[in-house]
């Protein structure tokens, strides 16, 4: 199954910057991990925000949530998740 998700990170103003350090590196490590296991296939920057866009591929709804919810900035973040189908016009359907 695949899905679209936007996650807008929302860090508190006064966040200790080691601490915050660390979070990023362990953020990073994750979805790394995460896309070399092909389940992050695709991650986009969204110019001028700490926000990206997305697509997950995963077996279930609640493996996405297991895959999100164990993300290191989850606590800090927003997220929107709309879940995807092939379209009948897309060429490379196969």
């Amino acid at each position: 199954m695949h899905f679209h998700v936007r996650m807008d990170v929302r860090l508190p103003h006064d966040m200790d910057q080691d601490t915050l350090a660390q979070l990023v590196a362990r953020e990073k490590a994750y979805s790394q991990q995460l896309q070399r296991s092909g389940k992050w296939p695709h991650i986009w920057r969204i110019v001028g925000e700490y926000a990206n866009f997305s697509i997950f591929d995963v077996e279930t709804n609640d493996e996405l949530h297991s895959v999100i919810s164990g993300l290191p900035l989850f606590p800090y973040m927003d997220i929107h998740v709309t879940p995807l189908a092939r379209h009948p016009s897309d060429i490379d359907q196969g």
